[in-house]
């Protein structure tokens, strides 16, 4: 018998799991970060009203495009429309942050804004899983999926991946969370912050004692189970999940339970505050830290929707009235965002927890209809702060209009590439077969963006 059969047949293959755990969370090189929160602004936040002012705007407002633009997702395009928000420069590195997000322009010197990101959809739900996935479509794993594949969960007791969902989930549904094709234990875990329980059945409806003879009775049923299917991985994987569902009974109350966190704590992220969707949002910023503290590999945010503005997951898309509904979305994530990155840096986290804040394209800088602005894929903005990233610095550039980036032009392959290099992943390295082929989550494409990275 060889040595992977022998793993394979102990503990129900249990053992074959564990080998293959310790495999792949060897990283290729020295980690700068050992874990991601992604703050993804579902709709497609305004570049040209955030993180990359254009002067040129105002100069040429209600003016036609001087050159020819391409078709929109609704081709209502009409004249150059400037941003109705002012623009003021921050920190030691002066990075210009407008007045859309005052409390995020704290931090600028902690962040580093990439002006050059491009994507290949323009629809919400293609350009959802493509930024995720790597692939504009369903089936393939996303990057928090990869993560946890690569390197395994820093967790007994909790998910490697979560999901905190108080918010909604973007076009696309649940699979942009998805683990396609590797192992079901890497898909993402919902934890719902706000609801009497975070987690479906997560408060025992038994004794211990008789979950403990359940899970023994269940698992001598496994054995044989395992054994007909010839030890695969998503059945191993699934009775794996039972496993760590069983003890997350414990761990997801204490996790929600912030009552230990100090009254400063609370006011920084405003978990109190009184609108409610703004302490929503800053209770998942707020346990994001928490599941950082307690080894969980990769946490994503979702968007809160204010009032009247409409939802369906994708808050930012703002057609019209960009205004008023940029700063109803605004409220919601500035201050939690800010002091995600400020507690972050305070209990010496910062420099080992990467924060991704970003959309899934940006906005036309011509105007649809009186007072909107259509999805704009050809360059917009993001941010990323910690694990190893530089602070205070910009990189790539759009053209003065904001319509399409122009220099060190990115790509989604290239984000991806540069967040597995912070953790300390070699993305053309990681790899899994599947049908035949060796599948990545960058497929033949991306370069780590060496400018922004330490």
């Amino acid at each position: 018998m060889t040595r992977r059969d022998f793993l394979a047949r102990k503990s129900t293959g249990f053992g074959l799991l564990a080998l293959e755990e310790l495999l792949n969370a060897a990283p290729h090189h020295t980690p700068k970060a050992d874990a991601v929160i992604f703050a993804f602004m579902s709709g497609g936040v305004s570049h040209i009203d955030s993180f990359d002012p254009k002067p040129r705007l105002d100069m040429d407002a209600g003016k036609p495009m001087p050159f020819p633009i391409e078709r929109t997702m609704f081709n209502q395009n009409g004249n150059i429309m400037p941003s109705p928000w002012a623009f003021k420069r921050y920190g030691k590195s002066g990075i210009p942050v407008s007045d859309l997000f005052p409390r995020m322009g704290e931090i600028v010197d902690d962040i580093a804004v990439i002006r050059s990101m491009t994507v290949k959809f323009m629809e919400h739900a293609q350009a959802n899983f493509y930024y995720h996935a790597g692939q504009p479509f369903t089936g393939f794993p996303s990057l928090g999926a990869w993560t946890t594949y690569g390197l395994g969960s820093g967790s007994k007791n909790l998910p490697g991946f979560v999901v905190l969902s108080s918010g909604e989930i973007p076009l696309g549904g649940i699979n942009v969370y998805g683990s396609g094709f590797l192992p079901a234990v890497h898909q993402a875990s919902f934890i719902h912050p706000d609801r009497a329980e975070p987690l479906q059945d997560i408060k025992p409806k038994e004794a211990d004692s008789l979950q403990q003879k359940r899970l023994r009775f269940i698992e001598k049923m496994d054995q044989s189970f395992t054994r007909e299917t010839g030890n695969h991985p998503q059945v191993e994987a699934a009775i794996k999940n039972y496993e760590t569902a069983y003890r997350m009974q414990a761990a997801v109350p204490e996790l929600c339970d912030i009552t230990g966190e100090t009254e400063a704590t609370k006011k920084l992220y405003g978990v109190d505050d009184p609108n409610p969707g703004k302490a929503a949002y800053a209770r998942q910023c707020l346990l994001a830290r928490r599941l950082v503290e307690r080894g969980v590999r990769f946490i994503e945010l979702t968007i809160v929707p204010p009032k009247g503005v409409g939802g369906g997951g994708n808050s930012w898309d703002q057609h019209g009235q960009l205004k008023m509904n940029h700063e109803k979305n605004a409220v919601h994530v500035d201050q939690p965002i800010m002091a995600l990155v400020k507690d972050l840096k305070s209990l010496g986290m910062l420099d080992r927890t990467l924060v991704l804040w970003s959309g899934e394209f940006g906005r036309a800088p011509f105007v649809q209809g009186s007072d909107g602005r259509d999805h704009n894929p050809f360059g917009f903005s993001l941010w990323m702060a910690g694990g190893g990233i530089k602070g205070g610095v910009t990189y790539g550039e759009t053209d003065e209009y904001g319509y399409r980036a122009i220099d060190k032009i990115s790509t989604v392959h290239d984000l991806h590439a540069t967040i597995l290099n912070q953790l300390g992943i070699d993305h053309t390295k990681l790899t899994f077969r599947f049908g035949g082929r060796d599948f990545r989550l960058t497929d033949v494409h991306g370069n780590v963006m060496r400018d922004i990275v330490r």
